[in-house]
């Protein structure tokens, strides 16, 4: 059985492990150059996610509810780094 830290600890660990690998990117990989305010705003995002996901997955709703409400984050979480990154609804704080 997983214990409750245990879950968070794995919740927390994806970001944190998403985030070094960007950062071994950013020092090993030509042409990646993401800069410290990138890095800001990758860890708010993904921390930020974890946390919301780490609350939902606490709750006590049924488990066909978290898996909906975690998908939908996880969308919203995926299409604003798409805009972020390269622009795909053409809104002004768009990187491209």
């Amino acid at each position: 059985m997983i214990t409750k830290q245990q879950k968070t600890a794995f919740i927390f660990a994806i970001p944190a492990l998403l985030l070094a690998t960007a950062f071994l990117g950013n020092i090993f990989v030509e042409g990646w150059n993401w800069s410290a305010s990138d890095f800001l705003i990758a860890g708010i995002l993904l921390f930020g996610t974890a946390l919301i996901i780490n609350l939902i997955v606490r709750s006590s709703k049924t488990m066909m509810f978290k898996i909906l409400i975690c998908g939908i984050i996880l969308l919203v979480l995926i299409l604003t780094w798409m805009e972020l990154a390269v622009g795909i609804f053409g809104t002004p704080f768009a990187g491209s």
